[in-house]
């Protein structure tokens, strides 16, 4: 049982520079949680160690920077209808899991920037060093990372159930939800 895979007309897609941004920041969150993820593994006061706190932390303010753009494109460009039209509870649920992604997206590089201004460290940008947004506040930083580290496990479900929609749309509902959000095929 497979679905057909076609190019849809571009009034049924997103806008070519939704859908780049759209996956490229895919691999750029991803990247994000392999860096945290993989900054375990190594020693505390180790460069490896050190270079993966500073990876996430940019990438991180990355997705921000990006995820304002692709709000500004996503506000001037139409939404393409799915076709056929979901259920009520599927439209709910896809606008609560979209609005978490994209609160997400935000507030996640916000909360690790005032997370580690409070503990004293300054947010490495490119070869830049980012203001501090609030004084430092050992206590303060704790309970942050312990907020973001809580969301950010969280997070992994949310996007969980936002790729598997997106397939069981696509091979179960037959619908062109994904369709929508692939890059263009010529």
């Amino acid at each position: 049982m497979t679905a057909a895979v076609h190019s849809p007309p571009s009034s049924a897609t997103y806008s070519r520079g939704l859908i780049t941004l759209h996956w490229i920041m895919v691999l750029l969150i991803a990247a994000v949680f392999a860096a945290i993820e993989l900054k375990g593994y190594y020693p505390k006061g180790s460069e490896t160690r050190a270079f993966l706190a500073s990876l996430h932390m940019m990438l991180g303010i990355t997705v921000l920077l990006l995820v304002l753009v692709r709000l500004a494109i996503r506000a001037k460009s139409p939404t393409p209808p799915i076709l056929p039209t979901p259920r009520i509870w599927q439209t709910a649920l896809a606008h609560l899991t979209h609005l978490t992604l994209y609160a997400a997206m935000i507030g996640m590089p916000l909360l690790g920037w005032v997370m580690v201004s409070a503990s004293g460290h300054d947010v490495p940008f490119y070869g830049l060093s980012l203001p501090p947004v609030v004084t430092e506040d050992k206590d303060l930083a704790h309970n942050l990372e312990e907020v973001h580290e809580f969301l950010g496990n969280a997070l992994y479900y949310v996007i969980g159930l936002h790729a598997l929609a997106a397939l069981t749309h696509h091979y179960v509902f037959r619908d062109n939800t994904l369709e929508r959000m692939l890059p263009h095929r010529t």
